[in-house]
């Protein structure tokens, strides 16, 4: 296993983190470890890099003990944390050149990442000058730098433009041919596009584990689009069977969220008819990620 963490418990005094949390990463697999603003993303990342330590259980990287054996874990990851931390008043071929005397690596290197992470244009500049979006890619060029087996992304799509998402997203999708990516993100069409599995954690512990393909599928939420001929008030729509929120998206356009995963459109259809209703249109929307991610975290 590229990563194998076991029970891994972290409090920061009296909140916990993370609890009793266990998983393991194959290599060439692209994993996208969601969840809400403070579920404990950053915290197991840090722990996975050696930047800090777990309180209770243990954790591997490329069969190295994050806790005994600290350098050889870095020496075998690329790390791009959530607040790139950055040199900015090196250039940007100056700043490659001192991690690659750091990594041990050929010069060579430089000119490698530079072009992989589409950096050309701007490697003459100082890294102060660059904008949020590259300065994103001068971090991913570093973490790619000592060619590592494992790459470990918090947020790597910070800041950037639409043209630049899909630029770093084609990266990462072929930097996971042949390297296991661990990545954090908000962003879930990000998800969608790159990974292959993904994980969930809420409150500190794992809320989901599963392939994208199986999450959405097994998903039981479901959302109707419905459109009536008049206004409905609210108390009235709050009666449809099974119903668990709902939202008035228009004048007469409801969106409808079930807690089944059960076909609600014949009895949509059914209480409009009984309601002197008419369905002017009636659709079952598409299940993605975020109707997922919402459904297993709230």
């Amino acid at each position: 296993m590229s990563i194998e963490v076991n029970n891994i418990s972290k409090s920061y005094g009296a909140q916990k983190a993370l609890d009793n949390i266990s998983f393991s990463v194959k290599k060439g697999e692209v994993v996208g470890f969601l969840g809400p603003n403070g579920a404990g993303k950053s915290t197991l990342m840090k722990i996975l890099t050696t930047y800090i330590a777990a309180d209770e259980g243990s954790a591997t990287v490329n069969g190295f003990d994050v806790n005994t054996q600290a350098k050889s874990v870095q020496q075998s990851i690329g790390y791009l944390p959530e607040h790139n931390p950055l040199y900015l008043d090196l250039y940007v071929r100056e700043y490659l050149a001192f991690n690659a005397d750091v990594y041990k690596v050929a010069k060579s290197r430089i000119e490698e990442v530079i072009q992989l992470t589409g950096l050309s244009s701007e490697s003459h500049k100082k890294i102060g000058q660059l904008s949020k979006g590259y300065r994103q890619r001068v971090g991913l060029a570093n973490a790619l730098l000592h060619n590592p087996d494992v790459l470990i992304l918090d947020e790597p799509t910070t800041g950037l433009d639409p043209n630049q998402l899909i630029e770093i997203r084609n990266l990462i999708k072929n930097v996971g041919k042949d390297k296991t990516v661990f990545l954090s993100t908000h962003i879930m069409q990000e998800v969608e596009a790159i990974c292959d599995r993904v994980i969930i954690i809420n409150n500190g512990k794992i809320a989901a584990d599963k392939k994208l393909e199986n999450l959405i599928t097994e998903a039981t939420e479901q959302i109707i689009e419905v459109e009536f001929d008049k206004k409905v008030a609210e108390q009235v729509i709050a009666k449809i069977e099974n119903l668990s929120s709902y939202k008035n998206t228009n004048e007469m356009i409801w969106e409808l969220t079930f807690k089944t995963d059960k076909d609600m459109r014949p009895i949509v259809f059914d209480f409009a008819n009984s309601n002197g209703l008419k369905t002017l249109q009636l659709n079952q929307k598409n299940k993605n990620l975020e109707t997922v991610f919402r459904e297993i975290t709230k």
